[in-house]
């Protein structure tokens, strides 16, 4: 049984009547929502309700999007993500994100790893090393990869594949990593894997997951958010929303009345 914490008082990242636009059209409508610090949070709801849009915009990956614009504040460490200022590839280094699909470079599995850190850092190949086989041992991948780092990652499976990804992000030391759908794509081992690791991460990362999945937001989760047609309906410790939720259109959803 996995050891749930209380709800953690130290928000990481804070939105404030924060609102995403894909042109005129309000995906998140003005969400409050604080994600505590080092614990991991579920963002649930069925297809279209804005869940993956509103983790998008945590690391402004949604700025790719022409049409997409945001209202409202959202507070990263006490700072406006979407300040002026704000230096895009900084912000991206300390909130790592892990997307729905496995998408290694077409690359080496030591030069996937260590794209990161050449990026945002000037390391010896010493140091590059360290990096890399700490970052593959804390995506439980070195042991698989230790003898093959020189080979292309295009022909990892497609669990290794996803690790290799969490490895990437975790290079680069972030603070938050941002997981999105992470094991919608993999089979029932692979999710597993990676599920033990959100568990093992907590506690060292601000994690948030979106995640259709509720049975996987039980079990690596410390709360949820439940978002529905770009509201959030409720956001509760996990055990409290699916067993006593306060809200009705959260009971319909987690019950299976929709989604």
């Amino acid at each position: 049984m996995i050891e749930k914490k209380a709800v953690c008082r130290n928000a990481h990242i804070e939105a404030k009547e924060f609102s995403v636009f894909y042109g005129e059209c309000e995906a998140v409508r003005k969400i409050n929502l604080a994600i505590p610090e080092k614990q991991v949070t579920a963002i649930i709801g069925p297809s279209g309700c804005g869940k993956s849009t509103f983790l998008r915009a945590i690391n402004r990956m949604n700025d790719l999007i022409p049409s997409c614009h945001s209202k409202g504040s959202l507070i990263f460490e006490g700072k406006e993500v979407y300040g002026k200022d704000v230096d895009v590839a900084a912000l991206r280094g300390c909130i790592g994100m892990v997307f729905q699909k496995p998408n290694p470079f077409p690359k080496s599995i030591y030069d996937n790893v260590a794209y990161g850190p050449r990026l945002h850092s000037k390391l010896s190949r010493t140091e590059l090393d360290e990096v890399v086989e700490e970052s593959l041992t804390g995506a439980a991948l070195w042991d698989e990869v230790k003898d093959r780092l020189n080979k292309n990652a295009l022909g990892l499976s497609g669990g290794q594949a996803q690790r290799l990804c969490l490895a990437r992000a975790l290079a680069v030391k972030p603070k938050i990593l941002l997981m999105d759908e992470p094991t919608s794509a993999l089979d029932p081992k692979a999710t597993a894997r990676i599920e033990e690791l959100i568990v093992k991460l907590r506690g060292r990362y601000t994690i948030a997951i979106v995640t259709h999945n509720m049975q996987q937001a039980t079990r690596v989760s410390d709360v949820t958010a439940f978002f529905y047609e770009g509201d959030l309906v409720e956001f509760d410790q996990t055990d409290q929303l699916f067993t006593r939720p306060k809200e009705k259109r959260t009971e319909d959803y987690i019950t299976g009345r929709f989604g």
